[in-house]
């Protein structure tokens, strides 16, 4: 009954034109610091692989440490994730100083459970404004930040991987709004610039349940969810970065 009635309220955002929160630079309240350290990195233009995104991405220096520290850190790559980051947290750092400076061979992006599991919520940014974001909101904001991309990195390519599964089993309200997300998403890797990964099969079992051994919270992963991440895709990344 969730999956329908969060289809309702899209089309019902649809019908209403409720304005796309998704593509509407804004700052993340709290995260100023963190964006100020990836502007330095920009500047210095050094780095030739970035990965960016929100807190799964941002747990590459969490439980992700080690593997990054094995498969990443000997590329040169910079890690570009903040926790709670939303599409438009993203555009907001591309407009403000990220990637200034940069010229990376290939960006590593993925975004868009926030927008997904933030709806509902009153947020400080939007003037307590009540959060909403339907499946194609979503993939706007990550074409948006595709859009930034290009203008900003024109030479570099980008590998757009599909938003993580989430929650316990395939009934899961949110984990089906970012399926239909990534429906639309995929259609975004056209030419020899974008590309599409989607490695949510390799965290699930085969019922399609989501383990708590690999992400406890059944959203972030473990060391192991990490590993994981990091074998699905480490032979296209060093593919894309020749």
């Amino acid at each position: 009954m969730i999956p329908r009635i969060i289809t309702l309220l899209a089309l019902a955002a649809g019908l209403t034109g409720c304005a796309n929160y998704a593509v509407q630079p804004v700052l993340h309240p709290g995260t100023e610091k963190r964006h100020e350290s990836f502007n330095e990195i920009s500047k210095k233009g050094e780095a030739k692989l970035v990965f960016l995104g929100d807190s799964i991405t941002h747990g590459w220096e969490g439980r992700g440490k080690a593997v990054w520290a094995k498969t990443w850190a000997p590329l040169g790559a910079a890690n570009f994730g903040i926790g709670g980051d939303r599409t438009e947290h993203v555009l907001w750092r591309l407009d403000n100083g990220n990637f200034d400076g940069l010229k990376p061979k290939l960006v590593v992006l993925m975004i868009g459970t926030n927008n997904t599991g933030h709806q509902g919520r009153p947020q400080k940014e939007l003037d307590g404004a009540t959060y909403r974001c339907t499946p194609e909101q979503t993939a706007e904001g990550v074409k948006a930040i595709l859009g930034r991309l290009e203008q900003k990195c024109p030479d570099a390519k980008v590998l757009v991987l599909a938003i993580f599964p989430r929650g316990a089993d395939r009934n899961d309200a949110f984990r089906q709004q970012n399926e239909q997300a990534n429906a639309i998403i995929r259609t975004f890797a056209a030419g020899q610039r974008v590309h599409f990964l989607d490695i949510g099969a390799k965290f699930l079992e085969p019922d399609g349940t989501l383990s708590k051994t690999i992400m406890p919270d059944l959203l972030h992963p473990n060391e192991k969810g990490y590993e994981i991440w990091a074998a699905a895709i480490e032979p296209k990344v060093k593919e894309l970065l020749k």
